[in-house]
């Protein structure tokens, strides 16, 4: 079975989000179903409803899709914390959503098992092309939010660790942490194996996005961790990112997904700004005020959305 096949595989089982990292426990942030602003634009003069997964990070980016698209006088609702991505990707089928914050890669190889590209041009191309009629992406963001095989800095220098693939010769001794699908997922366990010939002592579950990840692996629980690299705790404890020269890690651009019928030119030309002005430096302090300072993630969208939008 090829990477992508095996990878594309794991997604229609039913898992949650890739590169981008959800923790299904998480209830944080958001409005709920939110208000509406006053105007018309989208979805034929209604409405357009601005949906996220389940994790801080996406509840955020519906934020500011939400504050932005308010600021262009377009009328919003909001759900937020749906789910996993087979939840929202049928909200969008049925018309219960119509817009939310997607990840190119994962959001590639939902639609095509086949997809082969690996850098963010290629995989936005592949994209569009295995999109179904009735749902289209905008601009894609230069931020980017990808798994990541994290250790410590100790750990790191300890055994000159740069690359994935030189944790091979220790790997036996080792306890990797992750989210709990990544024991089955290619991108994880598998992937790590076929790939980079990684067989760990064991494999801890861990909710993915979540604070428990990164304090397992400064306290020594675990010795390699998937933490998504948007995560502020990486450069908050001195984290070591190793690098991924196989590309068993995709691109993962974050791109608005709307269904075409709620979508016209104001919405085009909203997001496709708020598009222009993400990277995934200002995303990842945007997510550290939300996930370790307890800001509203309300609150710091629309400080995005007046600090950037035009």
């Amino acid at each position: 079975m090829t990477r992508t096949t095996a990878f594309a595989a794991a997604l229609l089982a039913g898992l949650t989000l890739s590169a981008c990292g959800g923790d299904p426990m998480d209830d944080s942030g958001g409005s709920g179903d939110g208000g509406n602003g006053d105007g018309g634009g989208g979805n034929g003069g209604g409405a357009v409803t601005v949906g996220s997964a389940n994790f801080p990070e996406n509840v955020l980016l519906a934020e500011i899709y939400t504050a932005a698209l308010k600021g262009a006088d377009v009328k919003v609702q909001q759900r937020l914390n749906i789910g996993n991505r087979e939840t929202y990707i049928a909200g969008l089928e049925d018309g219960s959503i119509d817009l939310i914050p997607e990840y190119t890669g994962a959001l590639t190889l939902y639609f095509n098992e086949e997809a082969e590209a690996t850098e963010p041009e290629g995989v936005y191309t592949e994209l569009q092309e295995a999109l179904p009629d009735n749902l289209t992406v905008l601009e894609r963001s230069e931020a980017q939010n990808k798994d990541a095989v994290v250790v410590t800095s100790a750990t790191a220098e300890e055994f000159d660790l740069e690359s994935i693939g030189d944790l091979e010769p220790v790997a036996g001794d080792m306890v990797l942490g992750g989210p709990p699908e990544w024991e089955d997922r290619y991108t994880g366990v598998p992937g790590l194996k076929e790939v980079y010939g990684l067989e760990f002592s064991a494999f801890r579950p861990l909710a993915a996005g979540s604070n428990l990840t990164a304090q397992s692996l400064k306290n020594g629980q675990i010795d390699a961790a998937n933490i998504f690299s948007t995560d502020p705790a990486i450069v908050e404890n001195d984290f070591v990112v190793l690098e991924d020269p196989e590309n068993l890690f995709v691109a993962q651009n974050i791109v608005p997904l709307i269904t075409t019928e709620a979508n016209d030119d104001t919405v085009t030309e909203t997001l496709n700004e708020v598009s222009g002005s993400l990277d995934t430096e200002v995303l990842t302090d945007m997510l550290a005020r939300v996930s370790n300072e307890g800001e509203d993630p309300a609150d710091v969208a629309q400080e995005f959305v007046e600090e950037n939008m035009g």
